[in-house]
């Protein structure tokens, strides 16, 4: 085995043959026996190298996500070895860890105020149950970083197969907290042995998969994202996790990312492509913006601060007519004389900043229609006009129950 050691593809190809084996029915043992000198010093981000090989080879992630555990089974004994990624307080890294921690200790006290709900049942230790399973809850904030700001930072490296693993195991963690949630609040109704069995058995599962998943996270994501990611990326992820927010801490301070103005400006959150119009997140050209606007199911009319009407959008099913020659009329001469005061009413108390938000809904030809006035203020609080949305929402009154399902008849 040792000819495969020092060279690189020969290595790669033989920890893919593992990950093949495993995926055959091969038992851990015996895998860990026959490739007994290559485990020893296999690290986390090449772990995760190879299974991202792996999926651009075709292997389906949801096939790797029911043996993710016994992959870290094989490899446990050489990552038990690694250093964790040395970072200080603020670094997206540190705080991730910090939450780890953390939600351990959520996890013990969820654990002890389900046994004394299952020794003493009454409203009061109920209530404590489900006050630290709410708790527990909060850590959904930590995955939601991961999946919506690290993994795709990662993408940006074609690391996706080891992210959409990991996010497959989130939603069975968050299937589990619900279940969990959903048997509290039924209660045992008569079959309390089978209740507690249903509850032991829901929150060992769930506590096993989280602390599982904080083991792949410290030797196998974090590892492989220091290895991949720049100065300037992590200090871009870190100025927008205070946005989704963080569980169980607050983001020190201490880390300054040392950064190139070169490489920011090539970030594409920061690179403006030519002729598309920067906004505050993204850049669009002015047909996607008309393509956008004149899709969405709803009527929109822009007034500015001088009470002249700039846009509408034009829809597919229009509420109310509106022609191209309102444009540049004053607002308050595009409605009949007797709504002429309700709407100088708004405009006045969004310029006076007495309201932010005025609504109306009226039935009109079989249909809800539901109006709604924005004021527009810019980073001064100036106000800089009003925004009239308007949609029929009689569908949406007449929805039940769920659809998770695509309509294929839609």
């Amino acid at each position: 085995m040792s000819e495969y050691i020092n060279n690189h593809s020969r290595r790669q190809e033989a920890l893919k043959n593992i990950i093949r084996q495993l995926h055959a029915g091969a038992r851990v043992e015996d895998v860990k026996a026959q490739f007994a000198e290559l485990l020893t010093d296999v690290g986390g981000d090449e772990i995760a190298h190879i299974e991202q090989a792996l999926v651009a080879e075709g292997l389906d992630p949801e096939q790797i996500k029911p043996l993710c555990d016994v992959h870290v089974a094989v490899f446990r004994e050489a990552l038990d070895t690694q250093a964790d990624p040395q970072t200080i307080p603020g670094h997206p890294v540190f705080t991730f860890r910090a939450e780890n921690l953390a939600v351990g200790h959520v996890l013990d006290r969820l654990r002890a105020a389900l046994e004394a709900y299952k020794a003493a049942p009454d409203a009061t230790t109920l209530q404590a149950a489900q006050v630290s399973l709410r708790k527990l809850r909060e850590y959904e904030r930590h995955y939601l970083r991961k999946e919506n700001i690290l993994f795709a930072y990662l993408e940006r490296h074609d690391f996706s197969g080891p992210s959409k693993v990991m996010w497959a195991v989130h939603d069975d963690i968050r299937a589990a907290w619900k279940h969990l949630t959903a048997l509290l609040e039924a209660g045992p109704g008569a079959e309390w042995d089978a209740f507690t069995a249903q509850l032991d058995e829901t929150f060992t599962r769930l506590d096993q998969t989280i602390r599982d998943m904080i083991y792949k996270e410290h030797k196998i994501l974090f590892p492989a994202a220091m290895a991949r990611l720049s100065e300037a990326e992590w200090a871009a992820i870190r100025a927008q996790e205070a946005e989704i927010g963080y569980a169980y801490v607050t983001a020190g301070q201490q880390w300054r990312p040392r950064l190139d103005p070169r490489e920011v400006e090539t970030q594409p959150e920061t690179r403006v492509p030519e002729g598309l119009i920067p906004l505050n997140v993204g850049a669009l050209s002015a047909e996607q913006i008309n393509l956008m606007l004149s899709t969405l199911p709803v009527d929109i009319t822009f007034v500015d601060e001088n009470d002249e009407v700039c846009f509408f959008s034009q829809t597919r099913e229009r509420i109310f007519p509106r022609s191209p020659a309102i444009i540049g009329r004053k607002v308050q001469n595009c409605h009949p004389p007797q709504s002429v005061d309700r709407v100088q009413r708004i405009l006045d108390d969004f310029r006076a900043g007495m309201r932010d938000v005025a609504e109306f809904w009226i039935q009109l030809h079989g249909m809800f229609v539901h109006i709604r006035y924005f004021a527009l203020r810019d980073a001064t609080g100036a106000y800089r006009g009003a925004l009239e949305v308007t949609q029929n929402i009689a569908p949406l009154r007449a929805l039940e129950g769920e659809r998770r399902l695509l309509n294929e008849e839609a």
